[in-house]
């Protein structure tokens, strides 16, 4: 089993599986309570036509292999060695006609939409560090329209955020900018790049850059690791952060891990809007450009 066809199992019948059903259903998704925490209300939102899911709770969300993950509190290999032994138990996503299952992108703008914009302030962001590295993207979903930021990566599609939703357009791949250093800051997402880039008052970095995208996209980042003397990851402070730290450490002895810097949050961005001052307490690694 490839990677498409683990994330093209269907999240319903995986959580039905587990004996987690949804406590309120529309016709193309489901609300549950969540399976991470003692949950009075649904929080936890599972997209039947795009087969991902989002957490309201924490803010978390992402395809199948991602849930596996963080269900099963083990690493990306684990995870798909868990999806492929049980294959056989689960139908696929995705049989629908293209019309009903897929996401349609209509126009991609620079990024100017207000709601868009107050969502990004609200999460403390630069906006003018925003606009440089993300697009607006307009698309729809079963005939209906909707409209998100975008963020590209590497393989043709983007990430997609907004104040309700995240979740992406295929295919899915990781983000890189390579600026001829010897050394690369590592994020777990884009929303953590740009928290990065508003602490440190700049609006672009003149070091290299691999945003993953969800850390299940580790493994490909690997060919544009092996060329960095030093590699600083900036990942979340749970189980999955840590598993992929873990997992660089493995193959690169040159890895440093920045996440105890905001230890007591849940990631860059939540360190970033509980500080008002965040310059000197995040300082930049420095690096020697390549001759």
């Amino acid at each position: 089993m490839n990677v498409q066809e683990a994330n093209n199992i269907s999240i319903k019948l995986y959580l039905s599986g587990l004996n987690i059903f949804p406590v309120k259903e529309k016709d193309h998704y489901g609300m549950y309570r969540s399976p991470f925490r003692a949950d009075t209300e649904p929080s936890f939102k599972v997209d039947y036509r795009q087969n991902l899911w989002y957490d309201f709770g924490s803010g978390e969300g992402g395809t199948m292999i991602d849930l596996a993950m963080k269900i099963n509190h083990c690493t990306f290999a684990e995870a798909m060695q868990k999806l492929s032994a049980n294959s056989g138990s689960f139908s696929f996503h995705g049989k629908q006609s293209p019309t009903e299952s897929n996401i349609h992108i209509i126009k991609v703008l620079p990024l100017t939409n207000s709601a868009l914009l107050d969502y990004l302030a609200e999460r403390k962001i630069n906006l003018d560090a925003a606009r440089q590295q993300c697009s607006e993207i307009h698309y729809t979903v079963g005939g209906k329209a909707y409209f998100a930021i975008g963020f590209a990566n590497d393989a043709g599609g983007y990430e997609l955020r907004n104040k309700y939703f995240k979740g992406c357009l295929s295919p899915k791949g990781i983000t890189t900018i390579d600026k001829g250093t010897d050394a690369c800051l590592v994020f777990e997402g884009f929303m953590d790049y740009l928290s990065y880039l508003t602490i440190q008052k700049i609006e672009r970095t003149e070091n290299n850059v691999a945003i993953l995208n969800s850390v299940a996209n580790i493994q490909k980042a690997m060919n544009f690791l092996k060329t960095q003397k030093e590699i600083y990851t900036y990942f979340d402070n749970d189980d999955a952060g840590k598993q992929a730290v873990q997992e660089l450490k493995s193959v690169y002895k040159n890895v440093s891990d920045q996440s105890e810097r905001y230890k007591n949050y849940k990631d860059l961005n939540a360190f970033l809007c509980e500080k008002s001052d965040v310059k000197q307490q995040i300082s930049k690694p420095k690096f020697k450009m390549k001759r």
